[in-house]
């Protein structure tokens, strides 16, 4: 409590804690020896940050692991039937750390928060969690040339007719990199003519046999002819043969009289976008669950098994409410949810049966006596009560 109390007054001087809980698969009892225990919670402000400038609706810690509310923020949130926020205010007895007897005034009334919207919030949240788990683009589907550190050529393309071929593959190592001057082409952005410098390529090219180029070189030296354009190659490169060290190619000075090898374009976006796509692989790398990759991973299939998990979990607790059992937190099938989260059973069924559940849940809530919403009088009503309560006593 001590570092929870210190975490909402380093944000909030004053504030007080309401409630604190465990949260997530600790409270559903689908936690594995891997699982992080994350937290949530209510706190209440000073009546000066109420009646002043300084509210703040939410806090949480510098990995999201612990979360916040104030009060007010609270209650709007559960007045929109909020999973997350129904969860917290029907979570079991033995995850409750701490609670404040101004809570009681909420919890006495916890029901009236669960409504018919409830169709929406839990339902929509669910199928949110089929979309996360089909996701092409979650990191850990990402083909192998998504992730595999490219380079500024990786991006050039040659124009050819009504082609554009790769520059590696038409260059094919041709010609030595280093010896090619780069200028704009006019009015024309991305796209740029190339020169081939042949005499620095026959005195310096490691392409060329040592003989061949002491002798070329000792010739022109003698004739006091110069060693080649000093064009400055297509990219800057740093230790190892073509690393780029620039999103930019580097222009060289033509001088009059020379001839292109060939116009390239250069798809500058998509190198940018590419850096940016690999240093978030990198980033993901390192802070990954390796527990859920590799649940991932040993199933085989293209689909995110926690993701489905809490889809099934959520489908579940829908039908619940729409039976008028109530937000049930801790689930009995626990065991069945952590097979989906491993893998064990087929998750494109599983989207299946999803999909038929949705469409049975839609019909229990129509036919629910569940009240259509909360009352927007009830909770502001409610708000006061524990205010005052909490001010003044």
């Amino acid at each position: 409590m001590k570092e929870f109390t210190n975490l909402v007054n380093s944000k909030i001087s004053g504030a007080e804690l309401l409630l604190v809980v465990k949260r997530g698969s600790q409270v559903y009892g689908t936690a594995l020896p891997t699982s992080d225990v994350d937290y949530a919670g209510i706190y209440i402000q000073s009546l000066d940050d109420i009646l002043g400038y300084g509210y703040k609706d939410q806090i949480n810690d510098d990995k999201n692991d612990t979360v916040f509310y104030e009060i007010k923020r609270f209650l709007e949130l559960a007045s929109t039937n909020n999973p997350t926020i129904l969860e917290l205010l029907n979570t079991p007895e033995d995850c409750i750390l701490y609670k404040h007897p101004a809570m009681d005034e909420i919890l006495r009334y916890k029901d009236k928060f669960v409504t018919k919207k409830c169709s929406n919030s839990f339902a929509g949240y669910a199928i949110q969690q089929i979309k996360k788990a089909k996701g092409q683009d979650k990191k850990q589907n990402w083909d192998k040339d998504k992730v595999s550190r490219k380079d500024v050529l990786d991006f050039c393309y040659v124009i050819e007719d009504e082609k554009s071929i790769p520059w590696k593959q038409w260059n094919n190592g041709r010609y030595d990199e280093k010896f090619i001057g780069a200028v704009n082409v006019p009015n024309a952005r991305d796209i740029y003519a190339l020169y081939y410098d042949t005499d620095a390529h026959l005195c310096f090219s490691e392409q060329v046999p040592t003989k061949t180029r002491e002798i070329y070189l000792e010739t022109r030296k003698e004739s006091g002819l110069p060693l080649g354009f000093s064009y400055k190659g297509l990219v800057k490169t740093g230790h190892g043969a073509s690393v780029a060290e620039s999103n930019q190619l580097r222009l060289s000075s033509i001088p009059n009289g020379q001839t292109p090898i060939c116009n390239i374009i250069y798809n500058k976006d998509g190198y940018i976008m590419h850096c940016k796509d690999f240093n978030e692989y990198q980033v993901w790398l390192e802070k990954r669950n390796l527990q859920r990759w590799v649940d991932v991973e040993s199933h085989g299939q293209k689909i995110d098994g926690k993701n489905m998990m809490h889809c099934r979990r959520l489908l579940e607790m829908a039908k619940e409410i729409a039976e008028g059992k109530g937000v049930l937190v801790r689930r009995k099938n626990a065991h069945d949810l952590l097979a989906i989260r491993r893998g064990e059973i087929d998750l494109e069924s599983l989207i299946s049966f999803a999909e038929k559940d949705i469409i049975e849940i839609d019909r229990l809530f129509k036919e629910s006596s569940l009240p259509e919403s909360v009352a927007p009088d009830f909770v502001k009503d409610l708000l006061l009560q524990v205010r005052k309560r909490f001010y003044f006593g």
